[in-house]
């Protein structure tokens, strides 16, 4: 174990299984019928933070000598959702590009029904429907989802960090060279 590992490479792994599990429970959402449902949202970024704890865990223990600190287990945190966002991009722009298309224009009526049942006027749903329309396009959702997923990794990082760090006595816990 080296304690100046890199961290893009120590946490690739850990990027490629955090996507993969985003990849998995989309596909079983899209499969079920509830990509316009709200809850289901919530209910993933539970797991997100929960798979967060587990993976800056395992970097600290496997490579961090079992001590993090906070900036340290930040850093590792976006790092994974650098690696996370890239491949969500991807799999978002195959899933809106060639798999189902037509979910871009769901997503549109879902829209236009939520606006007008909030009792937005018609002139403003209407002006709203065609700023979302012209956003929605696979190429643009790719990359304002790495935005979004940076964004989101933030703040998932911030606290998950708080409670994965462990600092170590330095006197004691200094390896040898």
């Amino acid at each position: 174990m080296d304690q100046n590992v890199n961290p893009w490479k120590a946490n690739l792994t850990n990027g490629v299984i955090m996507a993969l599990i985003g990849i998995a429970y989309s596909l079983v959402i899209y499969f079920l019928d509830l990509t316009l449902n709200k809850a289901q949202g919530w209910v993933f970024m539970l797991i997100q933070i929960v798979i967060l704890y587990f993976l800056l865990k395992s970097y600290r223990d496997n490579y961090r000598y079992g001590t993090i600190s906070f900036s340290q287990g930040l850093g590792a945190g976006m790092i994974i959702f650098v690696y996370y966002a890239i491949i969500i991009a991807v799999f978002s722009y195959i899933l809106y590009a060639w798999i189902d298309p037509d979910l871009i224009d769901k997503q549109l009526a879902f829209a236009e029904e939520q606006m007008l049942e909030k009792g937005i006027p018609a002139e403003a749903v209407e002006a709203g429907m065609k700023v979302q329309a012209k956003l929605l396009k696979p190429p643009i959702m790719a990359v304002l989802s790495i935005f979004g997923s940076m964004i989101q990794g933030l703040i998932m990082s911030l606290i998950v960090a708080a409670f994965v760090r462990r600092e170590g006595n330095p006197l004691v816990d200094n390896p040898v060279n």
